[in-house]
């Protein structure tokens, strides 16, 4: 039989054209070296670069106009949720306790919304998780009508009293019960009614259709200035927030199921990185720039009133997205407060925020 001249084989094909019997345990390794490289060039690359899961997101809020959503107000104005490839439809309600129903029944995919409600679904039985936050503290504050404040001087006088929140369940609302609970008195010793956050609100303070009310900017300063409203308790700064609450209470955040995120994390994402940069831009706007950018409407017809209101609560919004460490503790014990069904030691605080996405935005967004 004549001889056959062994076979080679170029030195740039691929390892694996060789049979298996003759692959030498370096050749192996040079193999396995080459497939690891690729897996980690593929997870170096970015998160943008990649098609979002649902470019098209919709968001419900409760009071847009007001300014404990102006980051999202921002990030959508100055078109940072385009730059991070979404289209995003905002659907604004009444307050946060409909925006929340929203999510719930299923016609928005995420809130701009309060984080207690968070807490309170997981007792619920239903799981969602804040991952972007807006408010450092809820900016809300409590008044009474000044032609009742010579009778009223704290929560025990407003007993038997009409007070409008922005909705019934609503972020408003938790802030009145709780203040409520400091003289022992419960949710129902009031009559609550939802008078919403602007026009609405006003004209309700106004015609005497309640007696105070547990209300946001830019309502709250419109009323003050002008004289029609004592303010009993606010939590526009840290120190005041502390006081009512005994920590640190998260306000405005973005939330959503925790299956919507699990299966759109870079939606998820993009969404974080647009509210973490309308965070930043916030920490360094002046109140020009504000005016340039909010629409004139949500200004209820007084520039300087509203700018006033902004300055009133400016120390109110996040810096950075990130949800403060003694937050979520400091929203437990103060639901807990008034409603007796909840024991923060069965709720799984872990289970209701992730600071993920802010850090990661963070990182993009110095």
């Amino acid at each position: 039989m004549p001889h056959r001249p062994a076979r080679t084989r170029d030195a740039d094909a691929p390892e694996t054209l060789v049979h298996p019997r003759f692959i030498t345990a370096a050749r192996m390794a040079r193999i396995l070296a080459f497939v690891g490289i690729v897996s980690l060039v593929a997870s170096l690359q970015p998160a943008a670069a990649q098609a979002l899961e649902k470019p098209n997101v919709s968001i419900a809020v409760g009071g847009k106009a007001s300014l404990y959503y102006l980051p999202l107000t921002i990030a959508e104005r100055l078109g940072y949720f385009r730059d991070e490839g979404l289209t995003v439809e905002i659907s604004d309600f009444a307050g946060g306790a409909k925006a929340l129903e929203a999510l719930v029944g299923g016609s928005v995919d995420v809130v701009s919304g309060a984080y207690e409600h968070t807490i309170n679904m997981q007792t619920k039985g239903q799981h969602i998780r804040a991952f972007a936050l807006m408010g450092r503290t809820p900016a809300i504050t409590i008044g009474i009508a000044t032609a009742k404040a010579a009778s009223v001087n704290g929560p025990k006088d407003l007993k038997g009293l009409k007070i409008g929140v922005s909705a019934p369940g609503s972020s408003t609302n938790v802030a009145l019960n709780i203040y409520l609970a400091k003289a022992g008195l419960k949710p129902s010793d009031v009559s609550v009614i939802g008078v919403g956050t602007g026009a609405g609100a006003l004209a309700a303070m106004r015609s005497g259709q309640i007696d105070g009310m547990s209300n946001i900017e830019p309502v709250v300063t419109m009323l003050e200035q002008k004289n029609e409203m004592k303010v009993l308790v606010t939590t526009r700064s840290e120190k005041d927030t502390q006081a009512l609450f005994g920590g640190s209470m998260p306000a405005a955040t973005l939330y959503a199921f925790d299956d919507f995120l699990r299966k759109n994390p870079r939606t998820a994402q993009a969404l974080a990185n647009a509210i973490v940069r309308a965070d930043r831009w916030l920490a360094k706007a002046g109140p020009s720039d504000v005016l340039k950018t909010v629409p004139e409407n949500y200004q209820l017809g007084d520039k300087a009133l509203y700018l006033a209101a902004f300055a009133s609560q400016r120390e109110a919004y996040s810096p950075d997205g990130l949800m403060p460490e003694s937050g979520p503790r400091t929203a437990a014990r103060a639901l807990a407060s008034f409603d007796t069904k909840l024991d923060p030691a069965k709720i799984d605080l872990a289970a209701t925020f992730t600071n993920d996405f802010a850090r990661q935005a963070g990182q993009k967004y110095k």
